[in-house]
């Protein structure tokens, strides 16, 4: 609890520090001008204003002026929220070697600010080596700070009904954003924000142990380790599977066993090849040709065609690898409005960014809030998940989805475990829920207080190799099509 009274007295003081926005007509690799409405930008944030966060803005394509407004924030810590705008849920989206327009988005009914947060993630910066220094709840403080910001300059949709989302590591910044915004609002912090709605989550990280000592029972129920193997661990590690005791030979030799059977597992979605990843980039900014505006060009042209640099095509990370060819390009920052100067792009830039991990529970933040009267909907893309809360008189929204029956990151178990601790009966068993009339697209099931648990199944769509249709995965980029549908029912009010 000692977190969620650090925010309280965290300085509520705010600085209007909004640099010019920019409305962005075309990106290189794109052919046209953009069939959207896409505005770029920094916002200066922290204690001097020494921190740079850089977003993206897609308006809503049904009435921007009415439709809600979610700020999305990526997980990692670290990551560049073009993981939200080109593969998970925004407008745009790498087929084979093109950048092309994503038809399956949420912005055909929400507004969506995508915020690169904290500094050090993606386009953001800090100006100083202190000011680069974040962690969980500050990062917290930095974004209720950019938003009532960014309100200041974007007057017309400060009465927009407000939600925050966003997947992975950001379950743990999430809940206590919601938190930090309610209780600015209650001090007159102004602008108000119209967080009426609430939040959603997607296979979000939530305690600090919980997600790492289920993975070996995910392991045992996917059938990536034996009975004996599985009985072993449980009986010589006593449930407790990392930073275990080195004198308990029994489950440090287990422990072993367990590494080598799964070593060769792509964890975010288990039935994929386990291709090589992006965590770490080698130095790419010198072989990088400027992008001409004129044509769409392959995007593995940005690599000069280094396919040292690159997976196979087949890879689900092929595209990670090319986002980063893109993203690196000096016409591609100009266009976006990137500050000059700035370093490499990295999609994930977690290991480079000093960060203190001080929410080690974000069960109290979902507590708390439910009892301001907030709603919360967990869902995960995967063989059992899709959860939501709601509480009774709730006026607030709150929503949080997990992907996944195959993403070993974080284990469908981990979130079942968090969501059985709160002791919620069920009063609505287990049924379908459709795409169409004669297909499902997953499972559902209704607790008390209106908590409702689903699951969303594989699809199969024909833009794409078949291998994305193996099942749920860690983020939304592994089931779009079923995500999309189940946030346009579920931000219009309707019913799975």
């Amino acid at each position: 609890m000692r977190n969620l009274y650090f925010l309280v007295l965290f300085p509520l003081s705010i600085l209007i520090l909004v640099d010019a926005s920019l409305h962005v007509k075309y990106l290189p690799g794109l052919e046209g001008p953009l069939p959207f409405e896409l505005e770029t930008g920094y916002v200066s944030v922290g204690e001097s204003g020494d921190v740079e966060l850089f977003y993206y803005f897609v308006k809503s394509e049904r009435n921007p002026d009415k439709d809600p407004l979610m700020i999305w924030l990526t997980g990692g810590p670290g990551c560049s929220s073009i993981c939200g705008l080109l593969f998970a849920n925004g407008p745009l989206a790498f087929k084979g070697d093109e950048l092309v327009t994503n038809f399956i988005m949420l912005s055909s009914v929400a507004n969506i600010l995508y915020l690169e947060s904290p500094a050090g993630s993606g386009y953001s910066y800090a100006k100083t080596r202190r000011a680069a220094e974040t962690s969980d709840t500050k990062q917290i403080h930095q974004i209720d700070q950019f938003l009532r910001s960014w309100f200041v300059d974007h007057p017309e949709f400060i009465s927009n009904s407000f939600y925050v989302g966003g997947d992975s590591y950001s379950g743990k910044i999430v809940p206590g954003v919601v938190q930090q915004i309610s209780l600015g609002n209650e001090k007159g912090l102004a602008p108000l924000i119209n967080i009426q709605q609430g939040y959603v989550l997607g296979n979000p990280a939530v305690r600090t142990n919980l997600e790492p000592n289920h993975r070996v029972s995910f392991a045992h129920r996917m059938g990536l380790i034996s009975d004996e193997l599985h009985e072993s661990l449980e009986r010589n590690c006593g449930g407790k599977f990392f930073n275990v005791d080195p004198s308990n030979a029994k489950c440090s030799n287990g422990l072993l066993a367990y590494h080598r059977c799964i070593s060769e597992i792509y964890i975010e979605q288990i039935l994929l090849p386990n291709c090589k990843v992006d965590y770490v980039l080698s130095d790419i900014s010198q072989t990088l040709p400027n992008i001409r505006t004129s044509r769409r060009r392959e995007l593995k042209e940005f690599s000069r065609n280094d396919s040292s640099s690159l997976p196979p095509p087949s890879c689900f990370t092929y595209r990670y690898f090319l986002s980063a060819f893109w993203a690196n390009d000096e016409n591609v920052r100009r266009a976006l409005g990137v500050k000059k100067g700035f370093g490499k792009w990295s999609r994930c830039n977690t290991q480079n960014i000093p960060y203190t991990y001080d929410i080690h529970n974000a069960i109290p933040y979902h507590v708390n809030n439910s009892r301001k009267g907030f709603r919360a909907l967990i869902y995960r893309q995967d063989y059992t998940l899709f959860f939501s809360f709601f509480c009774f008189d709730s006026q607030i929204l709150v929503k949080c989805y997990s992907f996944g029956d195959h993403d070993m990151m974080i284990p469908f178990s981990s979130t079942e475990a968090w969501i059985k601790s709160l002791n919620y009966s069920i009063v609505d068993d287990w049924r379908p829920w459709m795409m169409s009339s004669n297909q499902v697209a997953g499972y559902t099931r209704t607790y008390a207080n209106k908590m409702t648990f689903a699951t969303i199944k594989a699809r199969s769509s024909k833009p794409f190799p078949s291998f994305f249709s193996r099942g749920g995965g860690h983020t939304a980029e592994y089931n779009p099509d079923q995500c999309s549908l189940m946030f346009k029912r579920w931000i219009d009010g309707e019913s799975l």
